[in-house]
C-alpha cells in the first residue's frame, strides 16, 4: 500500500501471495539476464496438461479465482530456483519494433484471451494475448501470472485460451504453455518493474468426441489462427494507450462491476508512478481506468486499430490503483518495456515446440 501521505492505493490486479520486494533498480544492467522456466517440454508433457484441462474442468472457469499477488512485501527474499535455467542475453542485438500479424485468411484479429493455471491445489486464472513471434507461439501476460516468486515456482497446468466462450467454450483453441521467459529480479525479486512473462505455447487443439470418447484434435500454431499484436519498446511518456481485460474482482468499496466473462477496455494518457512496498521504481500509470482483479496480464497497445484489432503491445497490466481514496480504482499500471524486455521476448520467441500434439 503506497503511504497515507500521497493519497493513493496501489494493489495488485490480478489474490495470490506476498511477493518479496528488494531494493533494486529496473535499469537494463550491462549483466542482465533472462530466466527461463520450462513448463511442458515434450508432447508427452504437453498431453498431461491437456488432459487436465477436459471440458468438465474447463466448464468451472467461470469459478475460478483471478490470481492476484498481496500488496505488502514479505520480510526476506527468496532466489529463484527448480527448473529454472539463466540465460545470458545478447545485448547487441537490439531489438526493433515488432509489427503485428493478421490470423490466416482473416481481416481481424482475435488475440486475447485468458490464461489458466494452478498454484498448490487451487486453479487461477489472468488475462493475456497472442504475440507475433517467429515461432508463431508466444502469448504475454503478467509475470505473477506464470511465476510465484515467494515460493521460487512455476504455475502448474497452465494454458492460454483465446476468446474464452461460456460453459468453458474454446472456439479458437487450447495452448498448453511449453516455457516462461522473464527477466530474472521478477523471480529473484519479486521486482514488479518486472512483472511480465513471454510464454513460448505448443500447437493448439480442441476436444472432440469420437466413438464416444474425448480425443485431441490438433488447431495449428496460436498465431496462425488468432494472430498477434506487435511490441514496441522505450516509448516514454504521455502516450494514448488502449488496454484491455477481463476484470472480476470487487472494487475498494465493495461493489461488484465486473464479471470477468466479458472482455474489457479502457483508454487514457500514461505517466510515471513508482510503489516502494513493491519495488516499483519505473512503473508506468495507466488513467482513467477502472480494471479490478482478473485484468492482470492484458495487453496495453500503442495505435491500436480497431478493424484489425491489432496495435503495439507497450505493457501489460500489473497493478490497479486508487489515486483519489475514493470508491472505486481509477487507474491501472505496467512496468516500463525497454530493451530488456526485448531480450525476453526474443528468448520466448526462439523456442521452439514439437510439430505434432495429439
Amino acid at each position: 500500500m503506497i503511504p497515507r501521505a500521497w493519497h493513493l492505493v496501489a494493489a495488485a490486479l490480478s489474490a495470490l501471495l506476498m511477493l518479496p520486494a528488494l531494493a533494486g533498480t529496473a535499469s537494463a544492467a550491462p549483466n542482465s539476464r533472462v530466466y527461463s522456466v520450462t513448463l511442458a517440454k515434450s508432447a508427452a508433457d504437453m498431453k498431461k496438461v491437456a488432459e487436465y484441462w477436459k471440458p468438465d474442468q474447463l466448464r468451472k472457469a467461470d469459478q475460478y479465482s483471478p490470481a492476484t499477488p498481496a500488496s505488502q512485501s514479505s520480510p526476506t527474499a527468496t532466489t529463484a530456483g527448480g527448473a529454472g535455467q539463466i540465460v545470458q542475453a545478447k545485448r547487441s542485438q537490439v531489438l526493433s519494433n515488432v509489427g503485428p500479424a493478421l490470423p490466416k485468411g482473416s481481416a481481424a484479429a482475435k488475440t486475447m484471451g485468458k490464461v489458466f493455471f494452478r498454484f498448490g491445489d487451487k486453479e487461477y486464472w489472468c488475462s493475456a494475448s497472442s504475440i507475433a513471434a517467429k515461432n508463431r507461439s508466444v502469448v504475454a501476460t503478467a509475470g505473477h501470472c506464470a511465476y510465484d516468486s515467494r515460493q521460487a515456482k512455476p504455475a502448474d497446468y497452465w494454458i492460454f485460451v483465446p476468446n474464452p466462450g461460456p460453459g468453458g467454450a474454446t472456439p479458437d483453441g487450447i495452448y498448453v504453455g511449453a516455457a516462461i521467459s522473464m527477466h530474472e529480479d521478477w523471480p529473484g525479486k519479486g521486482d514488479y518493474d518486472f512483472d511480465y512473462a513471454f510464454v513460448t505455447v505448443h500447437r493448439g487443439f480442441k476436444w472432440v468426441e469420437k466413438s464416444g470418447q474425448l480425443t485431441m484434435q490438433d488447431v495449428g500454431r496460436l498465431q496462425d489462427n488468432v494472430g498477434g499484436q506487435g511490441l514496441t519498446l522505450g516509448k516514454g511518456l504521455a502516450l494514448t494507450i488502449t488496454a484491455f481485460g477481463y476484470p472480476a474482482g470487487p472494487q475498494p468499496d465493495g461493489s461488484h462491476p465486473f464479471d470477468g466473462k466479458t472482455l474489457k477496455v479502457c483508454s487514457g494518457s500514461t505517466r510515471r508512478t513508482v510503489s516502494p512496498s513493491l519495488d516499483l521504481q519505473y512503473g508506468v500509470q495507466l488513467q482513467p481506468c477502472d480494471f479490478s482483479a482478473g485484468a492482470s496480464g492484458g495487453p496495453w497497445l500503442l495505435n491500436y486499430q480497431p478493424a484489425q484489432k491489432v496495435g503495439l503491445l507497450t505493457g501489460i497490466n500489473s497493478l490497479t490503483w486508487n489515486r483519489d481514496a475514493k470508491g472505486g480504482y481509477d487507474a491501472v499500471s505496467s512496468p516500463t518495456f525497454n530493451a530488456t524486455t526485448g531480450e525476453v521476448y526474443r528468448r520466448a520467441a526462439g523456442l521452439a515446440t514439437p510439430q505434432n500434439v495429439t
